[in-house]
């Protein structure tokens, strides 16, 4: 979290904001506990404070709930118009507006890299919750790339911890080869150790949506660059400062991706990352 509150302060120093100097800057956090969140947000609205930051839509929704006039800035957000966060990307409407990491195109491209990385891949795991709102489609983004690759693909359910166990056995019981991991948000930054585990126990080589699985130790990743949407969150604030309305701000979508390369994760699970695929990385972590 460190890394994503200096990103934000580094977009707010490019403004000319100095922390302390002209601008006041009110961190909370829940320290993953997110049944704190209500109560910490219901303290910011009773300082009166001029914009909300939000990391991500477990924090904006218990926002939306504390106030409908305090302007929320969202640093990342999977689909704020399924999320009912915003009316429209264009026109949000409301007093929510920020940037949107939504881009389901990148799910093939996951897909093509873990073939590329498991040259004979021929079965797939899908590790997902079909009650997230964009989970359908994602999976039609899916489905297109396995039929150009010609892999099969097999749906696991997650719905709750005790899920993951069964659906890492579920994989190996119908002979997976590799993962996709749609599990993202809160609930995957809370069960990551378990993910990572299991990774490990199966000899599953798993990609994964975000930077911070794979710098955790899962084996790679492919994805938008949050610490730039972060640095980019500042530039609303700025606006909101100035005068602008969250109403007319429109949200803007992800224009940096990274793929990260975990070769002690693949060394874990007596994996080789063929060379090609090593060079597209972004960062190796060795």
């Amino acid at each position: 979290m460190s890394a994503r509150m200096e990103a934000f302060r580094q977009g707010l120093r490019e403004l000319g904001y100095i922390e302390g100097k002209n601008i006041v800057i009110e961190w909370r956090s829940a320290e993953g506990k997110l049944e704190r969140l209500p109560a910490l947000l219901d303290e910011l609205v009773r300082l009166k404070v001029d914009v909300i930051v939000s990391a991500g839509s477990a924090v904006t929704r218990p926002a939306k709930q504390a106030t409908n006039t305090i302007p929320i800035v969202m640093a990342q957000d999977g689909d704020p118009v399924a999320n009912g966060f915003v009316a429209s990307l264009a026109r949000p409407g409301g007093n929510i507006t920020g940037l949107s990491t939504l881009a389901p195109e990148l799910w093939g491209k996951r897909l093509e890299l873990l073939k590329e990385t498991v040259p004979k891949l021929s079965r797939v795991a899908i590790f997902g919750s079909s009650t997230e709102p964009y989970y359908t489609q994602v999976l039609k983004e899916i489905e297109l790339a396995a039929g150009a690759l010609k892999v099969k693909l097999q749906y696991l359910d997650v719905l709750s911890p005790k899920d993951i166990e069964i659906a890492f056995r579920a994989a190996s019981k119908g002979r997976a080869e590799a993962g996709l991991m749609m599990l993202s948000g809160a609930f995957s930054s809370e069960q990551r150790p378990q993910i990572l585990d299991f990774a490990v126990k199966n000899r599953l080589p798993v990609i994964y949506g975000g930077p911070a699985i794979a710098e955790a130790g899962g084996l790679m990743s492919y994805g938008v660059n949050t610490r730039d949407l972060d640095r980019r969150a500042a530039v609303y604030v700025d606006k909101i400062l100035k005068g602008r309305t969250p109403a007319d701000l429109p949200v803007e979508q992800p224009m940096k991706f990274e793929f990260i390369v975990n070769l002690k994760a693949a060394k874990a699970i007596g994996l080789t990352i063929p060379p090609n695929v090593l060079v597209r990385a972004d960062k190796v972590i060795r």
